[in-house]
């Protein structure tokens, strides 16, 4: 039955699923309209809010972009395909690609979500290698996979709450920091992960496809693969003779030279600092390793450059999602919207409703931290009503609203068209891939997701 649904909805949808970018424009206009119409905003104000926050996610941004287009690169060289061609000899079956693609992308994210895109470039490379592989629904499972990240090392609004002289504690609505492990090692997280951990592949692997109905990665090809390796393609432009631009562009030492730079730095950070991982550190790490397995400068400007082919979407569609970022933040809708659920809550039921404002935000915003700017002042001032600060219940109650703002957040991922771009750069790349063709497969996991995490935070 649940076979029959995953087919049935990924046909369906399809017709209903809009592209990412028209889905960008439409909600602009639905929340510029909720606030003019919500708020005490004008339209010019509204206006002024949309524009202001085009440019507030540049860098985060850019950052996106980075993390998916060094860590393809790193797929792309000798060293990691021939890895990857040892893990599809021992894998023959298109559930076992499935299977291996469920579990061991939520290890990878644990360390951070951006690791996503280990996840998917191994995915396509098993696609290419297995006979019987839908790959539509193999998207699907990638993405699914990187449920996780919101326990792990990387979740922003934990460590949001760990980071010294954060605004909650200037605004004066914390009395200090808080901890992480009272947020990722809270009984409640090692729950979520422990019930997920179940769940998600059980759910999943059941909406799979039929073999004979799948559609391969040949199928969808939309354009020939590279003819020629990294290697060939760098070394094509040698010119005659010993050329002293091509010595450089091909010498071993320049680029042994900036890899032992950045490993010094690297091995000194995490000596001083630990596990202190965050986004430029990821993408400083993609970089050398890289530039290290790809040997020469040209050889790595010819991985990027093949890497780099399809974040378009990223790059233009990102300001759009800032923008009604923007909006949601100046005209005050966001506050708003926690506000009145969170002056209708108990401290029985904050943190199901915390869930809510979380997930239904997170079609605005999309990132977990702009979203706790948004909502986390209201909820707090709502805790602050209900329990006396500074003591174990309401350090209990804090951590346990903004966990569940963390996995509403995370839920509606799966509803959300625009965050298929994070890994349709690695999946789609010279592919008849859209976004609406993965979509139907993720409805029934998002129904697992919310449930679950509505009866773990209210009783877990």
């Amino acid at each position: 039955m649940l076979r029959s649904l995953g087919t049935v909805l990924a046909v369906r949808l399809r017709r209903w699923i809009p592209d990412p970018f028209v889905f960008a424009i439409a909600l602009t206009i639905l929340t510029g309209l909720a606030a003019w119409g919500g708020t005490e905003a004008r339209a010019v104000t509204v206006l002024d809010a949309w524009y202001r926050g085009f440019w507030l996610l540049l860098e985060f941004g850019m950052q996106i972009v980075l993390v998916l287009a060094t860590g393809y690169a790193v797929a792309l060289s000798p060293l990691a395909a021939r890895g990857i061609d040892r893990i599809a000899a021992r894998i023959h079956r298109p559930s076992r690609v499935y299977l291996a693609v469920l579990l061991i992308g939520p290890v990878l994210t644990l360390v951070s979500w951006g690791w996503v895109v280990v996840t998917a470039v191994l995915a396509r490379e098993l696609a290419a290698r297995v006979r019987g592989i839908d790959y539509a629904y193999l998207t699907a499972c990638v993405f699914l996979s990187s449920w996780s990240w919101v326990c792990g090392l990387s979740s922003s609004i934990p460590l949001l709450l760990n980071t010294e002289g954060n605004f909650l504690v200037e605004a004066g609505l914390l009395p200090g920091t808080i901890g992480v492990e009272h947020t990722l090692g809270s009984t409640l997280n090692f729950a979520y992960l422990g019930l997920f951990a179940l769940f998600i592949p059980w759910v999943t692997m059941a909406l799979r496809p039929r073999t004979a109905d799948a559609v391969p990665l040949e199928t969808l090809r939309a354009e020939p693969e590279n003819a020629l390796t990294v290697r060939e393609a760098a070394e094509s432009s040698l010119l005659p003779g010993r050329a002293l631009s091509d010595v450089l562009g091909h010498s071993s030492w320049l680029t042994g030279t900036m890899v032992l730079a950045g490993l010094a730095y690297l091995v000194r950070h995490l000596a001083l600092r630990g596990l202190d991982l965050d986004l430029n550190l990821m993408i400083f790490a993609f970089l050398l390793v890289g530039m290290a397995l790809h040997r020469t400068p040209l050889r790595y400007v010819e991985a990027m450059r093949r890497a780099c082919s399809n974040v378009s979407g990223i790059l233009f569609q990102y300001p759009f999602y800032a923008g009604i970022m923007g909006i949601m933040m100046y005209t005050g809708l966001g506050a708003a919207i926690a506000g009145w659920i969170a002056t209708r809550a108990a401290p029985e039921s904050l943190p199901v409703l915390a869930q809510l404002v979380g997930a239904a935000v997170n079609f605005a915003i999309p990132s977990a931290g702009g979203e706790w700017a948004v909502v986390g002042p209201p909820l707090l001032e709502a805790v602050n009503t209900m329990t006396v600060p500074g003591t174990a219940e309401h350090l209990a109650l804090v951590s346990r609203v903004a966990m569940a703002v963390a996995y509403g957040e995370t839920s509606t991922n799966l509803l959300q068209p625009f965050f298929l771009l994070v890994i349709l750069p690695v999946m789609g790349a010279g592919v008849r891939l859209q976004a609406r063709d993965v979509m139907g497969y993720l409805a029934p996991p998002f129904l697992v997701f919310y449930v679950v995490t509505a009866v773990l935070v209210t009783w877990g």
